[in-house]
């Protein structure tokens, strides 16, 4: 599939602020001692990403002033439902950043940070599935789509806590915060490892042969059917090299979990405070990449026809 940038953007920043709400939401929950300066600016970061996520999202759209439709079908698509919760979910996050400025203590310290955990949940959930119910495409119709989402989203936001606490002095979050920062980048790191082992074995359930009703099995593809580019050709093929497409898995393992595993492990040893923000800095491209390879993996059916060239 071809990778559309403003959908890779949108999903690693509101992931991002999902998992930066979830940490803040189970500190409250907890009783974790914070300045109410840190949680009011941490929560202003989270509803910015959000937003410039959701600003992003617009860019995939053809008529971007019909964007209220894609609600309509809520029953059955499960965009529909993302962009319904989405809203909602930035909503949430003002009225929790409202009632930290106001000291309204009943809403923030417990009924706010409990609906934003399950408000990310279902975030993740809706977004993870408009993938994971595509059974044509084999690389993404799997549980693991969700988990990734999810755990993905978790490293990211823990660490941007962690970064955000260091910046900020908060040593007692901090050090609540990165123990689980780490453990959640080990956990998306091995999950993402058993995604792309999986997809690598896939055997394509579409041929040749079952898509054009031809069983001979000398047939072979000489031309791809039309003489120009089409839609066809354009948005169901990312058109990378190979080479371009090992960089990139390359870059979502190196940067988006080995090295900022290794810079956490550091900052848990004693390392500068610094560490905290190398770790953010060196794991924001690697998600990217990590994004993007997602989209260029998959293989559509259709590409059989339009896209396979002998």
């Amino acid at each position: 599939m071809k990778p559309a940038l403003s959908i890779v953007f949108f999903t690693t920043l509101a992931g991002s602020a999902q998992g930066l709400l979830v940490a803040l939401a189970v500190a409250v929950l907890l009783g974790q001692p914070m300045s109410a300066g840190f949680l009011s600016a941490a929560l202003a970061v989270a509803f910015v990403l959000l937003m410039v996520g959701l600003v992003s999202s617009f860019f995939h759209l053809g008529r971007p002033e019909r964007a209220w439709r894609s609600a309509l079908m809520w029953r059955t698509s499960w965009m529909s439902r993302e962009v319904i919760v989405l809203p909602a979910f930035i909503g949430l996050v003002a009225l929790w950043w409202l009632a930290v400025w106001t000291e309204t203590r009943a809403a923030s310290q417990l009924l706010l940070p409990v609906a934003a955990i399950v408000g990310a949940a279902v975030l993740w959930y809706c977004t993870a599935m408009i993938y994971a119910c595509l059974r044509f495409i084999e690389e993404w119709a799997h549980p693991l789509t969700i988990v990734n989402y999810t755990l993905i989203g978790l490293s990211s936001g823990l660490i941007l806590t962690c970064a955000l606490a260091a910046m900020f002095g908060e040593a007692n979050l901090l050090a609540a915060a990165a123990p689980f920062a780490l453990g959640a980048t080990l956990a998306a790191w091995l999950t993402r490892t058993l995604a792309l082992r999986r997809n690598a074995t896939l055997k394509p359930k579409s041929t040749l042969q079952t898509a054009t009703g031809i069983r001979s099995p000398q047939l072979v593809q000489k031309s791809m059917g039309m003489s120009a580019g089409s839609y066809n050709t354009r948005e169901f093929f990312h058109g990378a090299s190979a080479i371009a497409v090992k960089q990139a898995k390359l870059a979502l393992i190196v940067l988006g979990f080995a090295v900022p595993a290794a810079l956490l492990l550091w900052g848990l040893l004693g390392g500068p405070a610094f560490t905290w923000v190398l770790a953010l800095l060196v794991q924001a491209p690697g998600l990217f990449a990590e994004r993007w390879f997602f989209f260029a993996q998959a293989r559509h059916p259709q590409n059989l026809y339009y896209q396979a060239v002998s």
